[in-house]
């Protein structure tokens, strides 16, 4: 028994000792009153961005959100919404994910991409008709970027002139902007997203940062959002802007197909134009044109029995019609006078 009680006690000594080098904290040599402690550095800006599409966009609109979510390491992912849904179970979504904002890429019979960014749950949102989409795959530029590295955002000048452009820049840096101090994301700038306005779309843009001079090099995707319009309330609410010029995809097709449907008609019109402005008589050849083609000699016999043919068409042809045939000399000269007469009124005349 004796034996037994002593492994336990030295059990006990092992168990007990401690080293200071791992959990004992190491104090300074010198240290003041005064001086305030140190604080950890924590992630304020909590934005978080759900990131998803509904059924029915094609492979390209599927490359070009998974290219956004690389950018943004402030997303968080959803599986597909069905179509039947209304879009009002988004804020649900973003509600039971802890997000404040969305982005929802929406399909239509597999060839237009309509791309929504929402401030949910209070608004406002906007829906733009996405065009020009070039992936990162398909472009293959040279520049790239660390993932998960903070971008900077470069806006065009219109952005601050016009009100419906001010709220869309508010909207982007909200929603492309990672936050300061993220898990996810790196404490360094090394990329610039740009937004330009031309022709009343918003062109994007993604640039590696290559010198401090300000040497950029293209890394992708790029697209184009031509806005249609914006909600006062998130996926819904009144109407706040209406784009004036913007064309649904459906009714550009529907004029580009009414014009190659009026190629055939404006082709037979024109050839029925053709025949009747068409003259009977063309232009009258001049039949001395030809008389130095060929051999001297045997275009010179052509001529002469030329010649000699219509010498013989002119005998057979009736005979001239004679007026002072059967006539007496006096009267012949009547008729004289009476010329002469009326060639001297046409002179004065």
């Amino acid at each position: 028994m004796g034996k037994k009680s002593l492994k336990r006690k030295k059990e006990q000594e092992k168990v007990s000792v401690v080293k200071p080098e791992e959990d004992m904290e190491v104090i300074p040599a010198k240290r003041f009153s005064d001086e305030p402690p140190i604080k950890r550095e924590r992630w304020t800006n909590r934005q978080r961005v759900l990131v998803f599409a509904s059924r029915g966009i094609n492979h390209r609109d599927r490359h070009l959100m998974e290219d956004l979510k690389c950018l943004m390491p402030h997303h968080r992912t959803e599986s597909k919404m069905e179509r039947q849904k209304n879009l009002q179970v988004v804020n649900e979504i973003c509600e039971s994910k802890n997000c404040n904002k969305a982005v929802l890429f929406e399909g239509r019979k597999k060839r237009d991409l309509y791309m929504w960014f929402s401030n949910v749950p209070t608004g406002p949102s906007v829906k733009f008709l996405v065009e020009n989409i070039y992936t990162m795959g398909e472009l293959k530029l040279t520049g790239n970027c660390l993932k998960g590295s903070r971008p900077i955002l470069s806006f065009d000048e219109n952005f601050t002139t016009n009100p419906h452009y001010a709220l869309l820049k508010e909207l982007f840096t909200q929603i492309f902007g990672v936050p300061n101090q993220h898990p996810k994301s790196k404490p360094f700038f090394d990329h610039v997203y740009t937004f330009s306005v031309l022709d009343n779309r918003i062109w994007f843009r993604n640039f590696q940062i290559l010198t401090e001079d300000g040497g950029l090099a293209e890394i992708g995707p790029r697209f184009v959002l031509n806005p249609v319009k914006i909600f006062s309330q998130s996926f819904g609410g009144e109407t706040l802007w209406d784009n004036p010029f913007y064309i649904s995809p459906a009714k550009y097709r529907q004029t580009i197909n009414k014009k190659a449907g009026g190629k055939y008609i404006n082709r037979v019109q024109q050839k029925v134009a053709q025949k009747v402005n068409k003259p009977e008589i063309s232009y009258a050849m001049n039949p001395l044109d030809d008389i130095f083609k060929g051999e001297a000699l045997e275009r010179a016999k052509e001529l002469e029995e030329n010649e000699v043919e219509g010498l013989s068409t002119k005998t057979t042809g009736e005979e001239s019609v004679d007026p002072f045939k059967g006539k007496s000399p006096a009267e012949i000269r009547n008729l004289e006078k009476k010329a002469i007469k009326n060639f001297q009124k046409l002179a004065k005349k």
